[in-house]
């Protein structure tokens, strides 16, 4: 490791040990979120054994993911003017029911540009944003004359319960309620993208960060109408980087005493990109994909598996490289080279 590359490592572990409210959850498989979800093919405990549950109810997923990401249509969709100067705040009931009623409103900001030309693009944050995340990639987005729909992922911000620091119920060791939560956001994105179709708008992408880009990803696969993707942090597969992730090392100190990377990489493949890939295949769309060179929580290795990916299926992308980490990302100067990469490619693209 050369002096730049440690010099990074020793910016990327400051930033990421700066929070002291991580907390070790114990494991739980997690069936009965899965039963919530109400399909045909919800798991029962047969015997106890919630293991083989999960696992047939991961396989009949995979095999219809389809009708596992369809959702009935919003009706309350509300829009809230806040002035010239504020964005507009779009409030929906969620598609999908969870305990929490502070969770089953979504929230999401619209950042109107003037001149858009029926351009635009859904917004997400990376997990744990607060109710600013991106907010200024939104604004910016604007000058590049592209309006920004900016929402709010399950258990974030707004939407997270009071008895919560983090937004620990959308990654956590309960596998069956990290699969309910992604699933969730993915299909809150999709009803985005139907308030946007609303409006009137033809041009339409998703970008999103870190987990947003996981969601954006997968929300893209099940919906045809999204014609730019821009994933900011990519990784083949969602328990990857749970498990070998910096920022992440508390979730897995719930699921190792039960599971081990190749497990979980099965039981969470239903909400992982590598599932889905094979279905932009044939689409009239661009995609940029961005990594980290230095990337402490996203590692280099996973991130590669994406670009050669999407290389193999022969996917329209464009691959941007960023010589930093995941958390430095957001730091001076590479928040303003991601930034201005990511609105580049909006603006051509779309």
């Amino acid at each position: 490791m050369g002096i730049y590359a440690r010099w990074i490592d020793r910016w990327e572990t400051r930033l990421a040990t700066r929070d002291t409210n991580r907390v070790v959850r114990p494991f739980e498989w997690g069936a009965d979120w899965l039963s919530s979800i109400g399909h045909p093919y919800c798991p029962a405990e047969v015997n106890g054994d919630a293991a083989s549950a999960v696992g047939r109810f991961i396989h009949d997923a995979l095999a219809d993911s389809d009708r596992f990401y369809s959702y009935p249509p919003v009706t309350d969709y509300r829009l809230e003017e806040r002035g010239s100067e504020a964005p507009a705040r779009l409030t929906f009931s969620s598609p999908v029911r969870s305990p929490f009623p502070e969770n089953n409103t979504v929230e999401a900001l619209w950042f109107r540009a003037p001149r858009d030309a029926g351009r635009a693009l859904v917004v997400l944050p990376q997990w744990n944003s607060g109710p600013d995340g991106h907010v200024g990639l939104a604004k910016l987005l604007n000058r590049f004359g592209i309006s920004a729909l900016r929402m709010t992922m399950a258990y974030h911000a707004e939407r997270r319960p009071a008895e919560l620091q983090r937004a620990d119920y959308h990654v956590s060791s309960n596998v069956g309620r990290t699969i309910h939560a992604t699933r969730q956001s993915i299909l809150d994105t999709r009803a985005c993208l139907d308030w946007l179709d609303r409006q009137g708008y033809q041009r339409v992408g998703i970008l999103g960060t870190s987990l947003g880009s996981c969601v954006a990803c997968i929300a893209t696969a099940h919906d045809r109408r999204v014609r730019v993707g821009i994933f900011n942090h990519v990784s083949m597969y969602f328990s990857d980087v749970v498990w070998t992730g910096l920022s992440t090392q508390n979730v897995r100190k719930g699921l190792e005493s039960q599971v081990n990377q190749d497990e979980l990489r099965q039981y969470w493949s239903v909400i992982s990109p590598a599932s889905y890939l094979h279905r932009l295949q044939g689409r009239d769309m661009r995609n940029l994909l961005i990594w980290a060179r230095h990337d402490s929580s996203f590692l280099p290795v996973y991130s590669k598996q994406v670009l050669d990916a999407f290389r193999d299926l022969r996917l329209p992308h464009q691959v941007f490289t960023l010589p930093c980490g995941h958390y430095t990302t957001g730091q001076f100067p590479f928040n303003l080279m991601d930034g201005l990469a990511m609105c580049r490619f909006a603006a051509g693209a779309l």
